[in-house]
């Protein structure tokens, strides 16, 4: 283990750093929603909220059941406390970007104990270092920062599959080194709990995966589970379904197979197994995308994944060997050497290295596997994954830095400066991005226009960004979804209907001189935002009362 510095600056550094996490997981929440999903998923909890309805999501007034309710009752819970907002809408998933710390803080803490049990007795100094460091470096991860910015269901998923996993790790860990006298129940009671809030926030993989892992668990380690977690298995199959119930049942209850239909066979099954939502990405998409997660410690992943594999297979090799009675000098040799209890600069022999990193190595290789055969792929998806990612790398830089005081502050202050590049690109370069993908300035200037009330017709696009900044003055096909329109004709078409005889019109900017052009339409464009244009659309000849008018230009 590192040596913690005794003096007021190593407490300091530790104290300011958490300070410095929160701040940075906090800030700059209030930029417009981005994307596809954060305002449908911002609409669709403001719309329960409205109604005062916290079991059936719609969006449009429309049943929306592609995804579970959890992150909806967060976003209403802080609609209630601040308002309709980004910052509400996306508040919940800084926080539980923030408990996932947490749970990766109590994970380190638990392995340095046991770590540290084994070698010269308790040292409170090093367990709460090793736990801070675990904490630090799954906070400066880029993954993490980046899904605990957004209003979206990965962040929700991951951390009660994290704290699920830690809960099982402590379990596992006191029925090990023989403390089950400390208590098995309560962190197997924790496990099953939030197996049971990670199915409220997305579905059945919040039961497959925790079940999954630990099983793979126990056959990598050749070992049966015991009496207790056996058993735990049928109370605790209780506990789970008692969280779930939650929603599961009054949502089905109110809605029926119309609910078992869209969520369980279109958004659970039909997804895995085919195209039908439109994200196909190759097998190995998940291999690549879950190590860019881990920057600025990719290096040290890579590294660690590649030691900790080879290690492995001297294992192996080292079990093939005793059982045939040849002996391989120089592998037993190395062994020898990373076995010595005098050093900390090789951890991966160790009996609680040995078993962290056989459980981080389930805990990766379920969700990377699960999804790698998925018919749909998005980046979030393997959100479920980073911590156990970051468990293997945080195990390596301890040995890496071992008691060199040098490095340790070179990696706190890689820690620290990727915290103020977030920061310097939530500053000056997120906010413009932000403005280019989102509608939020082109809405604000046509309401300023005298507009607030106008239909917002899409042409040749659809935008989703609007469902939250336009609400309710979409158009919409039978089913629910926004009416794409093709052309001038189809947009005069639409402006017909309208009580004003008038509406607001989104188009993509290379579009945007065809509409102005049309010779059936007299067409006031207020402002572009570089990615799209809103034009305020009368018919040619008509003014906004119903008479004749000049065209405008």
């Amino acid at each position: 283990m590192t040596k913690i510095a005794s003096n007021s600056y190593g407490r300091l550094f530790w104290i300011g750093a958490a300070a410095i996490v929160v701040f940075v997981y906090f800030f700059g929440l209030s930029i417009p929603l981005l994307g596809p999903d954060e305002p449908r998923y911002a609409q669709v909890a403001r719309e329960m909220y409205e109604r005062g309805d916290w079991v059936t999501p719609t969006l449009a007034g429309h049943n929306w059941f592609e995804k579970p309710a959890l992150l909806y009752w967060l976003q209403i819970a802080f609609y209630n406390l601040f308002g309709v907002s980004e910052f509400s809408a996306r508040l919940g998933s800084a926080l539980f970007g923030l408990g996932t710390v947490v749970a990766m803080w109590v994970l380190g803490r638990t392995y340095a104990s046991e770590f540290l049990k084994g070698a010269n007795g308790s040292r409170r100094s090093e367990v709460l270092q090793t736990a801070n460091w675990f904490a630090l470096i799954t906070a400066s991860s880029l993954g993490l920062i980046v899904f605990a910015r957004g209003a979206s269901f990965d962040i929700i998923l991951t951390f009660p599959i994290a704290a699920a996993m830690v809960s099982f790790y402590i379990f596992d860990s006191r029925v090990r080194t023989g403390d089950g006298k400390v208590g098995l129940i309560a962190p197997l009671f924790l496990f099953y709990f939030f197996v049971g809030v990670a199915l409220l926030a997305k579905g059945l993989v919040g039961a497959v995966f925790p079940l999954g892992i630990a099983g793979i668990y126990y056959l990598i380690s050749r070992r049966l589970p015991g009496r207790t977690f056996l058993l735990s298995l049928f109370w605790g199959a209780g506990v789970t379904l008692l969280v779930a119930s939650s929603w599961y049942l009054p949502v089905y209850l109110k809605n029926g197979w119309e609910f078992v239909d869209e969520f369980i066979i279109q958004h659970h099954f039909q997804r895995y197994t085919s195209n039908k939502y439109l994200h196909p990405q190759p097998f190995y998409f998940f291999f690549w995308v879950l190590p860019l997660m881990t920057i600025p410690w990719l290096p040290f992943f890579l590294v660690a994944i590649w030691k900790f594999g080879k290690l492995a297979i001297i294992s192996i090799i080292g079990e093939k060997e005793a059982a045939t009675g040849v002996s391989n000098e120089e592998e037993n040799a190395e062994v020898r050497r990373n076995d010595s209890t005098q050093t900390s600069s090789r951890l991966s022999l160790r009996p609680a290295s040995a078993a962290l990193l056989l459980f981080a190595a389930a805990w990766l290789l379920v969700p990377l596997v699960f999804f790698s055969f998925s018919g749909s792929k998005l980046p979030g998806y393997i959100m479920p994954a980073l911590p156990p990612a970051i468990a293997i790398t945080v195990v390596y830089l301890l040995g890496f830095m071992g008691r060199n005081e040098k490095r340790e502050r070179w990696m706190k202050a890689l820690a620290m400066a990727t915290f103020a590049v977030v920061v310097g690109i939530i500053i000056f370069i997120l906010p413009r991005f932000a403005n280019m993908d989102s509608v939020k300035v082109l809405i604000a200037a046509a309401d300023a226009r005298g507009h607030g009330d106008e239909m917002v017709l899409t042409l040749h696009t659809v935008s989703h960004n609007a469902e939250f900044y336009a609400p309710g003055r979409l158009i919409r096909n039978a089913d629910g979804k926004q009416k794409r329109l093709n052309g001038p004709a189809e947009v005069l078409a639409e402006v017909r209907k309208s009580p004003s005889k008038a509406a607001l019109v989104l188009v993509p900017i290379e579009y945007q001189r065809q509409l102005e052009e049309s010779p059936l339409l007299a067409v006031d464009t207020i402002r572009s935002n570089g990615e799209h244009a809103i034009a305020y659309v009368r018919e040619r000849g008509r003014s906004a009362g119903g008479g004749a008018a000049q065209p405008v230009h």
